[in-house]
């Protein structure tokens, strides 16, 4: 098993990218699961320029499969006085697999303070609670450990998962949560009732804070999908902490072949 940190710590940086390998214990199916494609990605925009502000936009495109060697690129797109943008492209064999563009932005005076919503009551697991490890046939999922709600009170296209990566040390906090923050199956696939052929085309992540906390490492995350026809389908996501606090908003796109 390849962790996270130890990926990417054997990435090669050279004059132009970064060069490394997508483990086996990262595919989803025949592609890098994309918590972790795009988490190199994030690795490689945050070394492309220096003294950035805190991540908090990152919008990424599937655009291909990604498996064996990768190539990452990482430039700048535009750097203002509170805001960076930098785009991250991650090639394989295959070619373009996935492009995303991140924008770096520190906090700045204003007026407004607004919040609303809370998290679901779902109480994060405990030294006692039985959780589970993925599932041998998705082998991306084994590097987490998992918790799902399973009771009525989950609505019928709504999945509500804690989640923590189970080697997370020596990860810098916003790479880490991107490599969770994908870590649900899309809750369409709750309407079909088992698993089906599908692909992520676009994900938008929106961080709700200049850095992420949390305790013994337990996000919470949620997806609830509001349309799905003609093989298109569009998720609403969220994630909060162990506290309770919000930590990201996200939209997924996801194709489903069923």
């Amino acid at each position: 098993m390849t962790t996270l940190k130890q990926a990417i710590d054997a990435l090669v940086r050279t004059e132009d990218c970064w060069r490394g390998t997508v483990p086996e214990n990262w595919l989803q199916g025949r592609t890098a699961y994309g918590g972790f494609s795009a988490a190199l990605a994030l690795h490689a925009a945050q070394q492309s320029d220096v003294d950035l502000p805190p991540l908090r936009s990152a919008q990424v495109s599937f655009i291909g499969p990604l498996s064996g060697d990768i190539v990452i690129r990482a430039s700048r797109l535009r750097r203002g006085r509170n805001a960076a943008f930098v785009q991250a492209d991650v090639e394989s064999e295959a070619g373009l697999g996935l492009r995303a563009t991140f924008v770096f932005m520190g906090a700045v005076a204003s007026r407004v303070d607004h919040q609303t919503g809370s998290a679901p009551g779902f109480p994060m697991p405990g030294p006692e609670t039985q959780t589970f490890r993925g599932h041998s046939a998705v082998a991306f999922s084994r590097n987490f450990d998992l918790l799902d709600r399973r009771d009525e009170s989950v609505g019928p296209a709504e999945w509500l998962r804690w989640v923590r990566l189970a080697e997370r040390d020596g990860l810098d906090p916003m790479v880490e949560l991107v490599a969770v923050a994908d870590c649900l199956p899309p809750s369409a696939l709750k309407l079909l009732g088992g698993p089906a052929p599908l692909s992520s085309m676009t994900w938008l992540l929106n961080i709700l804070g200049p850095q992420p906390v949390t305790r013994d490492g337990w996000w919470l995350l949620r997806a609830t999908t509001d349309y799905v026809r003609e093989g298109s389908s569009s998720q609403q996501m969220a994630i909060w902490n162990a506290d309770g606090t919000p930590v990201a908003e996200q939209m997924q796109s996801v194709a489903i072949f069923a």
